[in-house]
């Protein structure tokens, strides 16, 4: 499967995804939720205001991201 482009990453619906949020958070609600779209894209929210425009990102933004986490290269 491909990846979205921005114009169809942004044009995608968020109705009926599957959102979830790290283990860490247990019930706490300040968190960030992310849902899975079509060709690996990754949706990211505010778990107090779901309500509020989410950032989208493709497969390759979402990889470069991780990457960064893992090396540490967003301090702590």
């Amino acid at each position: 499967m491909s990846e979205l482009n921005k114009a169809d990453l942004y044009g995608a619906s968020l109705t009926g995804l599957a959102w979830h949020k790290s283990s860490y958070s247990k019930d706490s609600k300040d968190c960030v939720e992310i849902a899975e779209l079509t060709g690996g894209a990754v949706v990211v929210r505010d778990s107090k205001n779901p309500q509020l425009t989410a950032l989208r990102f493709t497969a390759t933004e979402w990889g470069a991201f991780l990457k960064g986490v893992h090396k540490g290269e967003f301090g702590a």
